[in-house]
């Protein structure tokens, strides 16, 4: 297999960041009720009633509190991310959602945790990607490889932004991105500079129908060497046709 296949070419920075869209992180306001009492009943009945428990951390003190399941459904049936102001019985905090629990069976929302955020505050959270446009590596016959979803970022909560949109309509065979090249101003991404976020590869028929031209080629070559050779030597032995070069994905 041909390594420069498997490596990729990386794309211009200079053209990524003309295609890269950078998007600031949308607020989402919920109104909640501090929870007066904890315990396994009081949650169970919480339940029954069609609310969910659940808990802020990461300020000067840990926070119960529930919402009816309907309030949440903005914030946890979407792919984006939001910086969540929780209006606990009038007093406002900025949080993110930082992990769900689902029911195994019903799939039924049973609780969140948010992380309390502050504007001076670094924060670390998972961002969505999202490819925008049809490559035009896909068109000629490529595959597209898509190996990252979301992308580990720790920054200001100011400025993350709630998506990382990539424009990939001039991603060609072979062609990728990386981490290394996506730029956005005061984030980190805390992944590996060469790792891949998407890319063209090539497709098993781009390479057949590039190589069985070139056979068709030599064959036509090797016809015509072979009936001047016969004619020079006046014999009628056929030689061999050269091996097949075998194909590289």
């Amino acid at each position: 297999m041909n390594p420069s296949l498997l490596l990729g070419k990386a794309i211009s920075k200079k053209q990524l960041l003309i295609n890269q869209k950078q998007n600031k992180m949308k607020s989402l306001a919920i109104s909640v009720i501090e929870r007066e009492k904890v315990g396994k009943s009081n949650t169970r009945a919480l339940r029954n009633q069609g609310n969910v428990p659940c808990v802020l951390y990461g300020g000067e003190k840990q926070v119960c509190f529930y919402a009816h399941e309907n309030d949440f459904r903005n914030l946890v049936n979407t792919a984006n991310v939001y910086a969540v102001e929780l209006d606990i019985n009038g007093e406002k905090k900025k949080a993110i959602m930082q992990d769900l629990q689902f029911h195994p069976v019903t799939d039924k929302l049973l609780h969140i945790d948010f992380l309390e955020i502050f504007d001076d505050k670094e924060v670390t959270i998972s961002i969505p990607v999202i490819l925008n446009g049809l490559a035009i590596g896909v068109r000629n016959g490529g595959n597209l490889m898509f190996r990252r979803r979301k992308i580990i970022t720790r920054g200001f909560i100011n400025n993350l932004p709630d998506a990382i949109e990539l424009d990939i309509e001039h991603l060609k065979i072979g062609q990728f991105i990386y981490i290394k090249d996506i730029e956005q101003d005061g984030c980190e991404f805390l992944a590996p500079d060469n790792s891949v976020v998407v890319g063209v590869k090539t497709a098993r028929a781009a390479i057949e129908e590039e190589i069985a031209d070139e056979e068709e080629l030599e064959g036509e070559e090797g016809e015509t060497a072979e009936g001047e050779e016969a004619k020079s030597e006046g014999s009628d032995t056929k030689q061999e046709a050269p091996a097949e070069e075998s194909s590289a994905e």
